[in-house]
């Protein structure tokens, strides 16, 4: 009987390794995985900025490489909105947030891709009329539905005056 207890604990050893062990070998994967994600990101980031910036130096390693990648498909040169108009859409978002980061980052890169002075003003000017007529229709309470089919009739209008 004893024997047969044995055996029935290593066959319980075995099952729980065969088990265990493939779970370690896909954690062990997934961790190499991440570093070398976070690697590549970091390195790629110091080669286009010649640093690695706080801003990414504060994100999580194991997310730094979509953040990454989100960045640069956001910022890269397939969008279809020219960098000028996207930092400076940017801009109106981070004025109204406020960010101070984001309203300096978006200023300086708006500046860089040719926005002048009077474009900036404009800009955040337009982030703070968008937000001015929301607070307006919220705290008013107007009716979503009512302000959409209102708006088509505007809209409209508006069409065929300028058909005239």
């Amino acid at each position: 009987m004893k024997t047969f207890k044995k055996n029935q604990l290593i066959k319980t050893y075995i099952k729980k390794a065969i088990f265990i062990i493939p779970l370690l070998l896909i954690t062990m994967t997934i961790s190499a995985q991440v570093d070398n994600g976070y690697e590549r990101a970091k390195a790629e980031i110091e080669a286009q900025f010649g640093v690695f910036p706080e801003m990414f130096a504060a994100f999580p390693d194991h997310a730094l490489a979509g953040a990454w990648d989100s960045f640069k498909q956001l910022q890269g040169s397939d969008n279809v909105i020219p960098p000028k108009y996207r930092e400076l859409l940017q801009l109106a978002v981070a004025s109204q947030i406020p960010c101070s980061y984001c309203i300096y980052f978006h200023t300086e890169i708006a500046k860089a891709h040719g926005a002048t002075k009077e474009e900036i003003k404009e800009a955040v000017a337009h982030g703070a009329q968008t937000r001015h007529w929301s607070m307006i229709l919220q705290g008013s309470q107007i009716d979503f539905k009512d302000f959409k089919s209102e708006f088509d009739g505007m809209m409209k209008y508006m069409s065929e005056k300028s058909k005239e």
